[in-house]
This record gives structure tokens, sequence and C-alpha cells, in this order.
């Protein structure tokens, strides 16, 4: 008989961003690590599948846009639905593990993998799943407690048998990739050290507004002399032409570039990323590359894991909002962070962290502590503030 002790192969359920994945890749290690020969497949948004090519745990990825995410477009037909069943029920999976923030329901894909027949399912869930799923832990998100994302994965698979050694983040950048990333730099004339700057982000809410991007490339580049790399897909190619707005030497515009392989080999040779809180943030906490992140108080449980970084808020009584576009329309949690503070924040964490970035690197960051908290509830928001 199948029990978590004994199941080889496991569907690894995360249908939403890259840096959600990212953000499982210690709890995919302790379930890997848990017995030996376990294969994983992931199942993923077409994001997803991206991220997950650069993480050792994972064997294969299956492809799918779901539905009950927020992302997905209009559907006309049922038909992938029937499709994916029909492909996951051939897979021979023993169990299925649904990965969600607390806001998502994990009864869709519960009943996906039901339908398909994978005897063990589990997840978080607020409502009771009754026989959907084989294996409940009741969610307790955020009215009994916050925890940052990595450590709610983390407690979900050690509740199956499969606690954690390490809980660092997971990556892997191939030789390809980086010989890449050197031709186009090379083709760009960037051969110096250098700090990436990444404007973007999937959600309005989490967006630091331009003109302030701008004087922050500036400042930074007045200050340290350092050339300034500016990252982001092709629909952010506008945003980013607003960010260089004049700042035209030594800015390095890559966007609409680089594959997320070379994202990651480009963050791994910086000095320093400055960037809204998105995935990048998480390349960079995989890597122990010191992070500022202009960190929309949308919500508290993705802020840098285990890396040096800085954490830029202004508190305001409507933080932890859980919305994509500022309710309030004013958007005070990062509007009120003046670019002045980003900068000196970003030069102290470059003097802090000097001499030992290139070590960090190398050693994967085992031992080095984030020079503020990876996480912060909603007390100590407000205390890190009254201490600024």
């Amino acid at each position: 008989m199948i029990s978590w002790n004994n199941a080889k192969n496991i569907l690894c359920i995360r249908l939403d961003n890259a840096g959600d994945v990212l953000m499982c890749s210690p709890a995919l290690r302790a379930l890997k690590q848990a017995l030996p020969g376990r294969r994983l497949t992931l199942l993923a948004s077409e994001a997803g599948r991206e991220m997950g090519a650069l993480m050792p745990e994972i064997d294969q990825t299956i492809v799918y846009t779901a539905p009950w995410i927020k992302s997905c477009p209009p559907r006309v037909s049922n038909g992938l639905e029937q499709r994916i069943i029909q492909k996951l029920s051939r897979g021979g999976f023993d169990a299925a593990v649904i990965f969600t923030v607390y806001s998502q329901s994990a009864l869709p894909a519960a009943l996906l993998s039901y339908l398909a027949g994978i005897p063990l399912r589990a997840a978080h869930c607020r409502e009771n799943p009754y026989q959907l799923l084989s294996h409940w832990l009741p969610e307790s998100e955020p009215e009994k407690t916050l925890r940052h994302e990595v450590k709610r994965q983390l407690d979900l698979v050690a509740a199956l048998g499969a606690p954690a050694v390490d809980e660092d983040l997971s990556l892997r950048i191939s030789v390809s990739h980086r010989r890449s990333l050197e031709r186009k730099l090379a083709e760009r004339g960037i051969d110096k050290d250098f700090i990436v700057v990444h404007p973007g982000a999937s959600a309005l809410s989490r967006r630091y507004p331009a003109e302030g991007f701008a004087a922050i490339v500036k400042m930074i580049r007045r200050k340290t002399g350092m050339p300034v790399v500016l990252t982001g897909t092709l629909p952010e190619a506008g945003l980013v032409k607003k960010v260089v707005n004049g700042n035209r030497e030594g800015v390095f515009s890559l966007v609409g570039v680089l594959v997320l392989g070379e994202l990651a080999a480009l963050i791994d040779k910086t000095r320093l990323l400055i960037s809204n809180n998105t995935a990048p943030v998480h390349l960079a906490a995989a890597l122990k590359v010191p992070v500022v992140v202009l960190y929309a108080l949308t919500n508290p449980q993705h802020t840098p894991w285990k890396t040096p970084n800085r954490v830029l808020f202004q508190d305001v009584p409507c933080k932890f909002c859980y919305k994509s576009v500022c309710p309030q329309e004013h958007h005070h949690c990062l509007r009120l962070v003046t670019p002045a503070r980003v900068v000196n924040e970003a030069i102290g964490l470059l003097k802090e962290t000097e001499g030992r970035s290139r070590i960090s690197r190398s050693s994967r960051g085992f031992g080095i502590k984030p020079v503020r908290p990876a996480f912060l509830p909603e007390n100590e928001f407000v205390r890190e503030l009254d201490n600024a």
C-alpha cells in the first residue's frame, strides 16, 4: 500500500508565477531527499516551467495554464482540462503535493489530481476538502499565523515526513546560459562590476514609479561610478525607456533580451540588485546576491530569503491588502519611499558586503545571514519603521 514514506513518483503542483516556484525549492529538495530514487514532476504555468528548468530537484515539468489562476486567458471549453487529466492519469503518480499561497484554493488542483487517480493528495486548505485531499493541513494564514512563503511550503512537506536539512533556495545556471550572457554583455561593452535594476513587476501595486527608478539610476551612477544594467521583459520596454530617461552614459538596457537562465547568470555576476518585489529578487536570494527591494506592503510573506538585503517601504494604515492593484489608488507604501533613501541603503549594503560578495557566490552563501530579517511579520514592519 502506498504511503508518503514510499511514494516514489510525486507530482508537485505550483501553478502561479516563476518566483513562487523558486520559493518552493527548499520544500522540493526536502521531498527529494526523503526517499532515495524519488522522482519529482512539476505541474506549472509557462513561467513556472522556465524557473523549474533551473531547479535541480525537478525531473520533469508539465505545462498547464489553470483557469483558476488570474493570469489565465478566457477559455471557450474544458478540453485542456480533459487532456491534462488524461496525461496525469498516465503518469503513474503515487502522490500529489499542491503548493499554494494562503489566498489560493487548493481544491481545483485537488480535484484534478483526484480525477487523475493519484492516491495521495496533500495541501493547505481553508475549506474542508473531504475526500479530495488524503492529507489536509487546515489553513491558518493570515488569521492565526504569518509565515514566509518558503516556510509555508517547508511546513507542508514536513507534515508529510520530509523535514528540510537545508532551507536555502536552489538554482542551477547552465554553462550555455553563462556563455550566451557573456556574449550579450560583450556586445554592449559591459565589462566591469555593475548594478542591476529591475523596475517591473507583474502586479501594478508592486511597482515603484518609473520616475523614481530614473532618479535612483542617476544618483547611484553619480555616487558609485558603477554601470547600471536595466532588465525586464519585452512588454516592459516602455517602462524601462522611462527609467533610462536621459541616463545614457554607463546605463545599459537588456529589456527583452535575456531568457530566464541568462537573467539568473546576470544577477549572479552583479554586485547588487535593486528591484521591486518580483522574481529577480528570489533569483538573487538563491544566488546569495545582495538585494535592495522596494517592497509594496501588499503582503509580508515574500521578502528576500537568506541573503543580505534591505527591505524598503513606507508604513501605511492599509498595509497587507493582498491586492494586485492599489485599492486606495495612492501607492503610498512605495511612493513615499524617496530615491535618496533607496540609494543610501544601496550604498550601505554595497559597503557591508564588499569583499565577501564573490565568496558568497562560490559558497552559495552557507553561513551568511541576511543583513535584515528575511521575513518581517506585521509588528516587525512597524518596529523597524519606528527605529529607522
